[in-house]
């Protein structure tokens, strides 16, 4: 997994009423609307998912508009993303099992197809609880399960502003856990 540090400028609308009030300080107010715009789009084409706010800059200049009651001011501040990449190795929690292959979540990554043909010697077993089964019957894919896997191909859906990776199970060391 890339993990990137993005610095972002943003500019920040505040009404003054909020900033006014005894609930938050005014560092509160802007961490949490610095997160809210952070995390709102949750993932990028070139730098992948947003995990986590890391810094933030000192406040250089405020603006008070006196009409709309509101003080403006720009932001300086940085992220960590992490995005994913072809041939690494990951670990997912199976979301749902179709009949034609497994569905995967990593982290923030919901969108993971793992292939019955990417699955060597496991068959599929409808069920009141679906599951993939190995033929020798020593290991099994059911809901839930811990999936060791290989990224084979990460394509970008730009309709969806989302990833879609397909996973594979071949080869040492991978599969359930």
């Amino acid at each position: 997994m890339v993990f990137l540090e993005i610095e972002r400028y943003a500019h920040m609308v505040i009404p003054f009423s909020v900033i006014d009030s005894v609930t938050h300080t005014h560092e509160e107010i802007i961490f949490l609307d610095l997160y809210h715009k952070c995390t709102s789009k949750k993932t990028s084409k070139e730098n992948g998912y947003c995990v986590a706010l890391s810094s933030r800059s000192p406040i250089s200049t405020m603006h008070f508009d006196h009409n709309s009651h509101q003080i403006l001011l720009q932001v300086t501040f940085s992220y960590t993303a992490m995005k994913p990449c072809r041939g690494e190795i990951l670990i997912g929690t199976i979301t749902e099992i179709k009949q034609n292959g497994i569905i995967l979540k990593c982290g923030p990554m919901k969108n993971i197809f793992l292939s019955k043909i990417r699955m060597e010697d496991y068959e599929f077993r409808p069920s009141n609880e679906p599951m993939f089964l190995k033929v020798n019957g020593l290991s099994y894919m059911k809901k839930g399960t811990k999936v060791r896997f290989r990224v084979l191909i990460v394509k970008w859906i730009q309709s969806e502003e989302e990833f879609n990776i397909l996973a594979s199970i071949l080869g040492d060391y991978l599969g359930p856990i």
